[in-house]
């Protein structure tokens, strides 16, 4: 991998690419730290001192790179593309016109790309009004946002003020759209997942530090020999897949004789990715959420604080691990349909060796897809709970962890995702260039 980036730094236009997606990505992080109009900074730090492993928004946080709690220009980071992208991807499976239209090739991804861009900004606007409204607080009075500190987050909480604010949120998560569009038109790589990438790897140097300096020195050691197996485990189960065969038989069109390949469908370990972690994670948040709306109802706040604020508690670790595999099997029954694989293999003149065309191919590829299913589910739950258990119960920790330190679940999967991604679109890109002589 080492030799590929060094051959890719000595291709000129495939320089000209990494150095602008390195760029964009610093552009990004310089963002998350602009700090927006009529926000205290010096109150911010203060809280966020105050306030570790308190809030209940550790995943927008996580996403944002730390910009979230700082109330940044960025300060939603790319968590409002991410939630628009699931929703239209689930709307597409219960919208027939959707349905149709990601059926019509590149046009019709277009438009959903567009829908996606519209309910990103609405999602933007609702999200930045409730964090400004969260961060409003009278002097002495404790700031939702940051339930441990009495300090006022903003300077005025005229409507103007806030109007002000909220429309530079939602201006920088259209920006940090536009960033990532070009990033995948000009750079290499994904560009919304290069940003996901950068969000979160720039929370591992203090997370790091923090473990060290609360933990002592053997808990930071085992975390790190712990991550180093985690991210092997990973990569191992991210490139694992079942190859189903296809042979496609000879047609005479015309002329001229076409088919008589072989291929495969690929069916990932770990077809769902990183979603089911996401949704389970989110979900995990609601509990908290409520006992802050309700909080005048002490029974309410207690049972939460017991069993879904802690990671050390054994509801909060097993209702994670039953979410993630609930999440896994529901995501991957509405993104692959065997039916329409069947068909589209049938129309083309494809078939499973050994399988009738038609029901029969799309009964098979159920079953294999729920047997395949069940593995991959388990490895997410691994991936996500274990690193929790290990850090709850090494020597030197306290209680109350929060979920998104480094070598979580979600931070070290789509971190390892997008490095693998990333790295093999280099590597074809080389090879590429390389064969260029050999095919003249």
């Amino acid at each position: 991998m080492l030799r590929a980036f060094g051959r890719a730094f000595r291709t000129p236009d495939l320089r000209k690419k990494i150095l602008f997606t390195l760029a964009i990505m610093g552009l990004f992080r310089l963002g998350s730290v602009v700090p927006a109009p009529g926000v205290n900074y010096q109150n911010i730090h203060a809280c966020i001192d105050a306030s570790k492993n308190s809030s209940i928004y550790g995943l927008v946080n996580l996403f944002s790179g730390g910009a979230l709690l700082q109330l940044s220009v960025f300060a939603l980071g790319i968590m409002p593309y991410i939630t628009s992208s699931i929703i239209i991807q689930l709307l597409i499976v219960v919208i027939p016109r959707l349905e149709r239209l990601k059926e019509q090739g590149q046009g019709g991804q277009a438009k959903l790309t567009q829908y996606t861009r519209y309910l990103t900004i609405a999602l933007a606007i609702l999200q930045s009004t409730g964090i400004v409204a969260l961060a409003r607080s009278a002097p002495g009075q404790a700031s939702r946002l940051f339930p441990n500190c009495n300090q006022q987050l903003l300077y005025s909480t005229s409507v103007f003020r806030i109007g002000v604010l909220v429309v530079v949120m939602t201006s920088g998560t259209a920006v940090i759209m536009w960033l990532g569009e070009l990033i995948t038109d000009r750079g290499i790589g994904n560009g919304m997942s290069l940003l996901i990438f950068t969000s979160i790897a720039s929370r591992f140097p203090s997370q790091g530090s923090q473990i060290l300096q609360t933990k002592g020195a053997t808990t930071f050691v085992i975390v790190l020999i712990m991550g180093l197996a985690i991210i092997t485990a990973i990569v191992f189960m991210e490139q694992g897949q079942r190859r189903i065969p296809v042979q496609y038989a000879k047609r005479m069109i015309g002329r001229r004789m076409y088919g008589g390949t072989s291929t495969y469908i690929p069916l990932k370990v770990n077809q769902a990715g990183v979603i089911p972690v996401i949704f389970s994670s989110s979900l995990l948040y609601l509990p908290q959420l409520l006992a802050q709306v309700w909080s005048s109802n002490t029974t309410l706040n207690k049972w939460v604080a017991n069993y879904f604020t802690r990671g050390d508690s054994w509801t909060y670790i097993i209702t994670y691990g039953l979410l993630t595999i609930f999440f896994t099997y529901f995501y991957v029954a509405i993104t692959f349909n065997p039916v329409e694989v069947s068909d589209n293999m049938r129309k083309y003149g494809g078939f499973i060796p050994g399988i009738r065309p038609g029901r029969p191919t799309a009964e098979y590829l159920e079953y294999v897809l729920s047997r395949i299913t069940l593995p991959g589910a388990l490895y997410l739950t691994a991936v996500a709970v274990l690193p929790i258990i290990a850090l709850a119960f090494l020597p030197g920790s306290s209680a109350g962890i929060n979920q998104t330190f480094p070598f979580g679940g979600t931070s070290v999967l789509i971190l390892v995702g997008v490095g693998l991604d990333t790295s093999k679109q280099i590597e074809s890109q080389l090879m590429l260039r390389n064969y260029e002589g050999f095919l003249r």
